[in-house]
């Protein structure tokens, strides 16, 4: 009965990495449409940034996103591309 427990552990657990490998997968395409210009859900080119944070110098910067059209909405965590030596604190 332990053996079967086992198993079952593991397919849960590999399941849950999978999921989270295509829902990472997801975030990364949306973002690269994002950055091209146009909507992921509606490919129409009026997508806005609509809020900006970050966390000084360093850390991550939460990047908000909103499609006019369709009321599309999101937000990433993308990497601060400078650090408190660079000169591109904002």
């Amino acid at each position: 009965m332990d053996f079967y427990l086992l198993v079952f552990l593991l397919i849960v657990l590999a399941g849950s990495i999978l999921v989270y490998v295509y829902y990472l997968k997801e975030k990364k395409e949306e973002l690269d449409s994002i950055k091209r210009g146009f909507c992921p859900r509606c490919h129409h080119e009026n997508i806005e940034l609509v809020d900006r944070r970050g966390g000084g110098c360093s850390g991550a910067l939460l990047l908000s996103y909103e499609c006019a059209d369709c009321g599309y909405y999101n937000s990433f965590a993308v990497e601060n591309d400078g650090g408190c030596g660079s000169g591109k604190c904002r």
